[in-house]
């Protein structure tokens, strides 16, 4: 199976991990073992992929859009999503404090990360938490930057 193919199965069992597999299963019509197939990662499963209006379905109830943002970053395209506040307080100094502040969260763990020469799984899941948080202020930044060009 293709490294891409491993990607999106990964995200296609997040996806409905993230929605619970009796509600996948109502969205989906599908039955627990059709669902399973299409994020096995077995060598007989590996041409199966969900369909896409079954992502639709699930990523309308889900928490995050898994395959979505999987298959954008297969394709280099960069999703803005964001299901926090509307983007109303604070302006573009508070971002700047923030994004500082942010950037030196993720370095402090990089620091840590790498002292031991050696990046562990768990040492790279709160690295890219770190960098999604601080994608999260760029966008807030971004925002406050497009609101200053058409005021």
């Amino acid at each position: 199976m293709s490294n891409h193919g491993r990607y999106l199965k990964k995200h296609t069992e997040a996806l409905v991990k993230d929605v619970g597999i009796e509600n996948a299963c109502g969205l989906t019509g599908k039955s627990k073992a059709t669902l399973g197939r299409y994020y096995s990662d077995n060598d007989e499963h590996a041409d199966r992929f969900m369909p896409v209006n079954a992502v639709a379905a699930l990523e309308a109830e889900a928490s995050y859009p898994h395959v979505t943002s999987a298959l954008a970053e297969l394709n280099n395209i960069m999703l803005s999503y964001d299901d926090r506040r509307p983007n109303k307080e604070g302006g573009i100094n508070s971002d700047v404090v923030a994004l500082s502040q942010r950037f030196a969260m993720l370095m402090g763990e990089y620091n840590q990360s790498i002292e031991d020469g050696i990046i562990s799984v768990n040492e790279a899941k709160r690295l890219l938490n770190e960098t999604t948080e601080l994608q999260k202020v760029l966008i807030d930044m971004k925002l406050h930057l497009e609101n200053e060009t058409t005021d």
